[in-house]
C-alpha cells in the first residue's frame, strides 16, 4: 500500500463536528491565507497558483492558473464557482460545502483578489439543502468578520459574494449552461466558440468559472506556496485530490489522497480508505471518473490516480467519483440505470442526445427486463456509434456539450467487457443476478 503521509489540504478540519463554523475555522488557521494574499500583488497570488500547477477539480482538468492567465491582459468581470455537483455517485463537493464552507469562501476571495473582480457567484446544486444553509451562513459570517464586503481586512480590495441555488438540472454542471441559469434562463449549454466564458461569459462579460474543490485548495497554496503543492503528486497531477468512493466497498466515502503516488487498488483496499470489497468478492469493473467515464477492468487496479495516467488508458478521473462493481453486480442493470439518468437529464437542445439517449435507454430496459433480442446488442452499439462516432475516448463531438457523447460510455464498456452477460439476459429472459 502507498504511504498516506501527504498533508490533508482540503479535508483537514473534517474530524471536527463543528468544522463548518467560523470559530473552528479561525482556530485552525482560517483566513490567514487571505490575509497573506492581501499583502501581495494580485499577479503574485496568481503566480503561486500557476506554480502549483493546480488542475481544475471539476472534471475537465484544465489548469486553474492557465485559465486565469488567459484573462490577465483584459479585465475580468465575474468569478463563478461551479458547485452544481450532479454526477451520480459524486459527492466530494457536497462534502466540502457541508463540512468546510469557510475554506471555500476564503478560496473564492483569494481568487477574486488575484483576478481583481468585485462580484463572485457560488452556484450550488439546489438539493444540497444543508450545504446551501452552511455556505450562506459562512458568507454572512465572513461579512461580519470583515472578510467580505468593503475594504476587506482594512485593504483596498472589496468583494461581494452571492450564493445561488440551482434548480436540480444536471446539465447546469456544464459551465455555459450554469451561466445561462445564473442569468435567469433555461440551462442550455452555449456553443463554443464563440461563447467561451473567458470571452463572453456571465452577462456577456469575461468570466472565470472554477470548481468548489479547486477554490478550496487556494488557502493552503497561498499559506504554503505553490512549489509545496507542486511537490506533491507527479507529472501534471500535482497535489492531493478528493475522491468519492462508492459501490461495492466496505467503507464508501470521501477520501483525500496524494495524486499519482496512490493507485485505484490503494484507494479501494487500504483499511484506512475503502477497506476492500464487500464479502471479499472479486472486482468485476471500476468506473474511474464519474458515470460519464469508460469503465476499467480489474487489470487496471494498479494504475496511478493521475489525470494523464488514466487518460492514456482510455478513460478519465473526471468528477473524482470511483464506483466499484463486483461479481455480484449486474452490469446490464448498472449500465441501464446510468443511461436512464442521462436520458432524463438531457436538456433536449441537441438531437443526438435528446433522441439517442431515449432510444438507448429503451433498448437497455428491454434487455434488463426480459424482453430483449439478440440483435438489440449490436443495435445498441450502432446507436452509441451514431452519438459518439468511433466510440473513442475522448469522444467525438456531435452535440453542443459533452453530455451527449458521454451517454455511450457505460453501454459500450459493458457490452465490450461483458457481452456474455447481455446474451444471458436475452436467452434466459431475465437478469442472471436475481
Amino acid at each position: 500500500m502507498a504511504t498516506l503521509a501527504a498533508p490533508k489540504i482540503v479535508s483537514s478540519r473534517a474530524e471536527f463536528p463543528d468544522s463548518h463554523t467560523l470559530s473552528r475555522f479561525l482556530d485552525t488557521g482560517g483566513y490567514l491565507g487571505l490575509r497573506k494574499a492581501l499583502t501581495m500583488f494580485p499577479e503574485a497570488v496568481a503566480s503561486e497558483v500557476d506554480q502549483a500547477s493546480l488542475l481544475g477539480r471539476g472534471g475537465a482538468g484544465f489548469p486553474a492558473g492557465r485559465k486565469w492567465s488567459m484573462l490577465r491582459k483584459a479585465p475580468v468581470s465575474y468569478l463563478v464557482v461551479n458547485g452544481d455537483e450532479s454526477e451520480p455517485a459524486t459527492f466530494k463537493d457536497h462534502f466540502l460545502v457541508e463540512r468546510d464552507p469557510h475554506q471555500l469562501i476564503e478560496g473564492v476571495i483569494i481568487a477574486a483578489y488575484a483576478l481583481q473582480v468585485t462580484t463572485a457567484y457560488i452556484f450550488l446544486r439546489g438539493e444540497f439543502a444543508l450545504g446551501l444553509e452552511r455556505v450562506q451562513q459562512a458568507v454572512n459570517d465572513a461579512y461580519e468578520h470583515g472578510a467580505l464586503g468593503r475594504k476587506i481586512f482594512g485593504s483596498d480590495f472589496s468583494l461581494d459574494v452571492v450564493v445561488h441555488p440551482g434548480a436540480g438540472a444536471y446539465i447546469c454542471g456544464e459551465e455555459t449552461a450554469l451561466i445561462e441559469a445564473l442569468e435567469g434562463k433555461r440551462g442550455f449549454p452555449r456553443i463554443k466558440p464563440p461563447f467561451f466564458p473567458a470571452v463572453t461569459g456571465l452577462y456577456g462579460e469575461p468570466t472565470v468559472v472554477n470548481n468548489v474543490e479547486t477554490m478550496s485548495n487556494l488557502p493552503w497554496i497561498i499559506n504554503n506556496g505553490g512549489a509545496a503543492f507542486a511537490a506533491l503528486g507527479g507529472g501534471r497531477s500535482t497535489g492531493t485530490r478528493l475522491f468519492a468512493l462508492a459501490g461495492r466497498v466496505n467503507n464508501p466515502g470521501v477520501f483525500e489522497v496524494e495524486m499519482v503516488k496512490n493507485t485505484f487498488r490503494d484507494l479501494i483496499y487500504d483499511p484506512a480508505l475503502g477497506g476492500g470489497v464487500i464479502n471479499d468478492n472479486k472486482i468485476k469493473a471500476i468506473i474511474p471518473g464519474g458515470v460519464s467515464a469508460p469503465w476499467f477492468g480489474p487489470d487496471m487496479l494498479d494504475l496511478p490516480l493521475g489525470q494523464d495516467e488514466v487518460a492514456e488508458k482510455g478513460s478519465m478521473l473526471g468528477s473524482g467519483s470511483i464506483v466499484v462493481l463486483d461479481d455480484a453486480t449486474c452490469v446490464v442493470r448498472a449500465a441501464w440505470r446510468i443511461t436512464k439518468f442521462f436520458s432524463r437529464e438531457s436538456c433536449g437542445q441537441c438531437t443526438p442526445c435528446r433522441e439517442g439517449s431515449g432510444w438507448i435507454e429503451r433498448a437497455m430496459y428491454r434487455i434488463e427486463h426480459g424482453g430483449g433480442r439478440l440483435e438489440d446488442i449490436d443495435l445498441l452499439l450502432d446507436l452509441c456509434d451514431n452519438i459518439a462516432p468511433g466510440l473513442t475516448w475522448p469522444p467525438q463531438q456531435t452535440t453542443i456539450c459533452v453530455l451527449g457523447p458521454s451517454i455511450p460510455s457505460s453501454v459500450h464498456s459493458a457490452i465490450q467487457m461483458f457481452r456474455d452477460d447481455f446474451v444471458a439476459h436475452v436467452e434466459l429472459g431475465r437478469c442472471t443476478h436475481d
